[in-house]
């Protein structure tokens, strides 16, 4: 089970349950990946809202791996999640509110995001 105190998540990929965490070592993969120099500006990015699909299979597959799952970046983007681009947003999201957010109220600030809406909808949370 997830601990969000911790900073985990729970998310459901391919009908299985998993657990996601960006760990310290999580964060600085996704901090090469980007291209970012540190953690303030790799929240930065995040809290601009623009998530492309190729940046969620980086976060979703860092969290996994955080968690300790054995997982490439190639599998994650093969995964299905059953609310489609919608779930892969809401899991990235809840993942980096769980990250960089200071209390659950910000998890109520997020944006709801419909089947059929933009995926690069803003993450609203904060560094």
């Amino acid at each position: 089970m997830a601990n969000r105190h911790r900073g985990e998540i729970g998310a459901m990929l391919d009908g299985r349950a998993y657990k996601l965490a960006l760990t310290l070592g999580a964060l600085a993969e996704l901090e090469s990946a980007f291209g970012d120099d540190d953690m303030l500006a790799l929240a930065a990015r995040f809290e601009k809202g623009r998530l492309s699909a190729r940046d969620c299979v980086k976060i979703i597959a860092a969290g996994l791996r955080g968690a300790g799952c054995a997982v490439t970046d190639e599998e994650v983007a093969l995964m299905r999640a059953d609310g489609g681009a919608a779930q892969y947003v809401d899991i990235v999201a809840r993942l980096l509110n769980a990250t960089f957010g200071s209390d659950e109220t910000q998890a109520e600030q997020m944006p709801k995001v419909e089947a059929g809406e933009d995926a690069r909808a803003p993450f609203a949370g904060g560094a």
